[in-house]
């Protein structure tokens, strides 16, 4: 009779895990089909540390095809369209989309609202990006087309791409 009741509970154990394991947490998920508009597209933001010393995890979502085109840097924008900070990407990411890279020290207080925005060598902005602030979090968001464009030829910019 024991022997009968674990089989049953390591069976019924065994589909739980796998239900869960294979569910998706919408979320949480990062959309993995390719950006057909030639734009990059921020899918998530992370922010850690202490206030005025941020670091930013960011998600993006590109149409890279070598050095040709890629996602070539992230910004942190205010609202107005003040460059608060650039991290620049020194690759293409043909074989990884979406990717993650971190950046900072993004220096805003906690309750700031911020813009982050992705930019191809291509094609320029993608408008859609995530606006919040550290306290209350990031959210998608889409932007102007021509939104704070003149941002492009300001420093830092790539010195070349190495793959």
């Amino acid at each position: 009779m024991k022997n009968i009741f674990y089989k049953k509970f390591n069976t019924v154990a065994l589909v739980l895990i796998l239900f869960v394991s294979c569910s998706s947490n919408t979320d949480n998920d990062i959309s993995i089909e390719p950006q057909k508009d030639g734009f990059a597209a921020i899918v998530s933001v992370e922010a850690t540390g202490n206030e005025n010393s941020y670091t930013f995890k960011v998600g993006i979502q590109s149409p890279d095809k070598g050095c040709s085109q890629y996602a070539n840097w992230w910004e942190v924008l205010s609202e107005d369209g003040d460059l608060i900070y650039r991290r620049v990407l020194s690759h293409s990411h043909v074989n990884e989309q979406p990717f993650v890279r971190s950046g900072g020290i993004v220096n805003i207080a906690k309750d700031q609202i911020v813009i982050v925005r992705a930019h191809m060598n291509t094609s320029s902005y993608g408008t859609q990006t995530f606006k919040g602030s550290v306290v209350n979090g990031f959210t998608t968001f889409t932007t102007e087309k021509d939104f704070a464009k003149a941002l492009e030829t300001q420093q830092p910019l790539p010195s070349g791409c190495a793959f």
